[in-house]
Formats: C-alpha cells, structure tokens, sequence
C-alpha cells in the first residue's frame, strides 16, 4: 500500500474523539499518526494500520 507522510487516512473504526481522519506523520516499520479530531498522536505498526485503512486521500484527491 502506498502511503505517504502528509497523506489523511479515514480509519475503519473511529478514535474515542469520534474522528475517522488520521494524518500520516512518518512512515516505515510503523505509522506515526496524528488525529485530526483532537491532536492526538499514535504509533501504530504498518501491519496493523494497513489493515484498517478504508481511504487515503491526497492533496484533495482520493488514491484508495
């Protein structure tokens, strides 16, 4: 899966916040992620991210 620093990921399931948009921070072994709700940041492995991705968007456009 092709996913970029700056990218805004909608997750499958929502943050306690109640967002779905994440932005991408770093990329690698694991995703740095930032909650666009709340500011939120996480570490998550690519494995386990990837796999709750439903869309990436961009620059305004929808890759996936």
């Amino acid at each position: 899966m092709d996913v970029q620093v700056g990218d805004i990921l909608t997750m499958k399931k929502p943050h306690p916040c109640g967002s779905k948009q994440w932005k991408v921070l770093r990329t690698g072994m694991d995703f740095k992620l930032k909650c666009e709700g709340c500011g939120h940041e996480v570490m998550l492995p690519r494995s386990k991210a990837e796999k709750n991705i439903r869309t990436i968007e961009r620059e305004g456009k929808t890759v996936c």
